[in-house]
């Protein structure tokens, strides 16, 4: 028998969509695959929110030092000013609260004021608490990833340039500045025309054929933004950027390389830290960018290997987990979406993880639900797995209402909705007790 509804879900804190302003096309979607996952285009129907979080109000501007508000300043921005002094106070301390910073997280984090650009760095282990090694831990690792660079992006002809001119100090016959190795120093695994696995030519072409990818799936990130997209120097400089981030974890990540929708991941973390409100670290954006970026798909990562997806930590059991987190707290509409529509979590839900839901929400709303991955003490995959399920109980009265064509369109178009209010289910999932 089915279980009935959830008495916290009859609260008014939750209501449902009106499904007299929803039009749904009844022509089913087929799953999306692996290597094409497009950009969500989402209805326009929107939640109100509850009161109790506050992301969305316009951020006033913030300093290390308090100064006196005029009268006329609208109360949103007053609230949103505090809770921007009070980041800047946990995030100056000598040693870093990350229980403080989190709750702080949980409540809102203001969209300037360089809040968020520290904010995740921290968040991701990539500064340390301990505010004394933060100049020498960012020398180093930038410093690092200027070396990964040096050594990982150059073309064979350069390498040979080096090597000869390497040889050349030791050896004053050889033809230093000239670019080009003597034909009998040139062995069959350094020819272009070599086939052997060494072959530095062969894993060259190998390499080129990802950077084409790469290079492809830069150009479709975020269309809609001048800062990825355009021609505009800026944009074109970031979209370097952000190929020789993926180019660089793809040679260090051989068994992974690089698989498409990497990119999605990566850009929400490059344009916060483009736009740090420290011009030094706004320019070191690209080396900062890589090892959170590193740091953040170390726990996703296996969602991206093809070999792992019928494994334990692979994709299809990340998507099955989700279907017991919807069965132990909506056993019905559990029931109607796996057995009745028979709507497999892997129709919908594969966009959802391996992209971190970057590609369901508008840009800025993207950015508050990463503020709540990064910062939840279970750990991001545990948070976007709730996620995943308040989206689907959020819209449970059409889920319910819809069969299996319609509830397809829906969940691969998600509806406009309040992200705070679907924060705010996420966290009375993590709390509420199994049915």
């Amino acid at each position: 028998m089915n279980r009935s509804v959830p008495d916290w879900m009859k609260s008014s804190l939750w209501p449902s969509f009106d499904d007299r302003h929803h039009a749904i096309v009844d022509t089913a979607e087929t799953p999306t695959p692996r290597s094409s996952i497009p950009p969500n285009q989402p209805d326009t129907a929107v939640l109100p929110p509850p009161p109790q979080r506050v992301v969305s109000s316009p951020p006033a501007p913030l300093s290390h030092h308090a100064s006196e508000t005029p009268r006329s300043t609208p109360a949103p921005l007053l609230e949103d000013a505090s809770r921007g002094d009070r980041f800047h106070a946990a995030l100056s301390k000598r040693n870093i609260d990350l229980a403080e910073l989190r709750m702080l997280t949980a409540e809102g984090v203001p969209d300037s004021g360089g809040i968020r650009s520290v904010l995740w760095k921290v968040l991701l282990g990539y500064l340390p608490t301990n505010r004394d090694l933060w100049a020498e831990e960012l020398r180093r690792k930038r410093a690092q990833y200027g070396s990964f660079k040096e050594e990982l992006l150059l073309s064979p002809s350069e390498l040979a340039r080096r090597l000869e001119k390497f040889n050349g100090m030791e050896n004053e016959d050889s033809c230093a500045g000239s670019g080009l190795l003597h034909r009998s120093e040139i062995t069959h695994g350094e020819h272009p025309l070599s086939l052997g696995e060494t072959s530095i030519w062969n894993k060259f072409f190998q390499d080129t054929e990802i950077m084409k990818q790469i290079d492809r799936d830069i150009k479709r990130t975020h269309p809609d933004m001048d800062f990825f997209c355009g021609d505009s120097p800026s944009a074109k400089l970031n979209q370097e950027a952000l190929k020789h981030v993926l180019a660089v974890f793809a040679k260090l990540n051989p068994g992974i390389q690089y698989v498409q929708g990497m990119n999605e991941i990566l850009a929400p973390l490059f344009y916060v830290f483009r736009n740090d409100a420290d011009e030094q670290n706004a320019a070191q954006a690209e080396p900062d960018s890589f090892f959170c970026f590193v740091t953040l798909l170390s726990g996703f990562r296996d969602h991206f290997c093809q070999q792992l997806d019928n494994s334990t930590v692979g994709i299809r059991s990340t998507m099955s987990r989700l279907t017991q987190i919807l069965r132990e707290h909506d056993e019905e509409l559990w029931r109607h979406l796996e057995i009745t529509t028979k709507v497999n979590p892997q129709f919908y839900a594969f966009r959802w993880i391996t992209l971190l839901l970057t590609q369901e929400f508008n840009f800025t709303d993207s950015l508050h639900i990463w503020d709540a991955l990064l910062s939840d003490p279970d750990g991001p995959l545990e948070s976007l797995l709730r996620l995943c399920c308040a989206m689907l109980i959020l819209i449970r009265k059409r889920l319910l209402a819809g069969d299996f064509t319609s509830n397809l369109k829906l969940l691969q178009n998600y509806p406009s909705t309040s992200v705070n209010h679907l924060l705010d289910l996420a966290d009375k999932l993590r709390g509420l007790p199994i049915l």
